[in-house]
């Protein structure tokens, strides 16, 4: 399985600031880094996300939440599960505006972890 560094995070981060504008920066590199070693950790030998839906799922969810950059943080949540699930052969059949429900449910409250899993495994 492949996997996703801290700094391919940041720079797809850059790219998609520079595509569709917006203020570039990292405001917390520290819950970058939480947001990606919540994906990938073990507790106790065990992975909490075994499959690579999920771990690209709660990536997502993780980017959306912790809003660790200054600006861009539902598309960046969306933008590295997409990355992550085609690096890995993965890839979903959905359109743009479903995408933007998707981040913008997920930043309002209105969809989990569960509902992205969902979305992920149903497109």
């Amino acid at each position: 399985m492949k996997r996703l560094t801290v700094e391919q995070v940041v720079a797809l981060h850059s790219q998609l600031i520079i595509a569709s504008g917006g203020m570039g920066g990292v405001r917390d590199k520290g819950l970058v880094e939480s947001s990606l070693s919540n994906v990938f950790d073990t507790y106790f030998g065990v992975d909490q996300y075994p499959t690579i839906e999920e771990k690209a799922a709660r990536l997502c969810y993780s980017l959306i939440k912790n809003h660790a950059f200054l600006d861009g943080n539902k598309r960046i949540g969306i933008f590295a599960m997409l990355v992550l699930l085609e690096i890995n052969d993965i890839v979903l059949d959905c359109t743009d505006e479903e995408l933007v429900h998707l981040g913008l449910g997920v930043a309002a409250s209105e969809l989990t972890y569960e509902d992205i899993l969902d979305f992920v495994k149903n497109h």
